[in-house]
């Protein structure tokens, strides 16, 4: 899952149409943050983006596949792969990665929040 520092500078690059992105290093790959908020994936020199219901079927119409982080296991995360003719397209990759963030934003609002202790 190693990712190249001139892709990784790439995508952030081209993902800049949505905002101060930025890129953290995990497990040989990046995620990639908006407002702390993390949207993308880079892995392999390839783009991911989140996906939910809203936004699967363009991946899909697309052919394109969802990132499984283990070659020898089943496991998908809800995040896909992103078209060349969409990376290569500033306004189209801006309409995907919006859609990745409403996504994203959505997913994060559904976990549960801890519970505060009250203070004595």
């Amino acid at each position: 899952m190693p990712v190249s520092d001139d892709y990784l500078e790439f995508v952030l690059e081209q993902l800049s149409v949505v905002g101060p992105v930025n890129a953290r290093k995990m497990f040989g790959g990046a995620g990639i943050y908006l407002r702390k908020q993390i949207f993308a994936l880079v892995a392999d020199d390839a783009l991911y983006l989140k996906v939910d219901d809203r936004n699967r079927a363009d991946y899909e119409a697309a052919d394109m596949s969802s990132f499984k982080p283990f070659e020898d296991k089943p496991y998908a995360m809800s995040y896909y792969e992103v078209p060349a003719e969409v990376m290569e397209d500033p306004s189209e990759l801006k309409a995907w990665a919006r859609k990745a963030l409403r996504a994203a934003k959505k997913k994060a609002a559904t976990k549960k929040k801890p519970k505060r202790k009250k203070s004595s």
